[in-house]
């Protein structure tokens, strides 16, 4: 009998930190909504749920089923679900290629006499791609 007792309290424990977790969980992800709606205006750049990054050009914090526009690239706007947007991007979110490189420090890799190549801009390749397709 004192086992059965025990095993009831156990699992009332265990039921009532369920539903002090959950409430917890459900309050925080009810408050980082709040905070995405009300930075979501135009303007701000975002990350969509597919790894997309881009630049809200309209959403509508009241109706939200009607689909936001984000701009991908320059002059591509594509229309997605609200809940596509996964989070605002700050600045600092956004890792810059070249500073990655610059603070890699390789300490253990063997010296080469020659200079490496120049790696190509974005905008070299645009301009290179643009010749290429003029030359076909």
């Amino acid at each position: 009998m004192p086992m059965e007792i025990l095993l009831f309290g156990l699992l009332a424990v265990l039921v009532v930190f369920m539903f002090v977790n959950g409430r917890k969980r459900q309050k925080q992800m009810k408050a980082e909504q709040e905070e995405k709606a009300t930075k979501t205006v135009p303007g701000v750049k975002v990350l969509l749920q597919g790894g997309i990054y881009g630049t809200i050009v309209a959403y509508d914090h009241d109706d939200l089923d009607s689909p936001a526009l984000v701009e991908i690239a320059p002059g591509t706007v594509i229309e997605v679900h609200s809940q596509a947007i996964l989070r605002i991007v700050e600045p600092k979110d956004v890792v810059d290629d070249e500073v990655v490189a610059a603070d890699v420090v390789a300490e253990d890799a063997p010296v080469v006499d020659e200079a490496p190549a120049a790696l190509e801009t974005p905008e070299e390749t645009r301009r290179r791609l643009e010749r290429d397709a003029d030359d076909k």
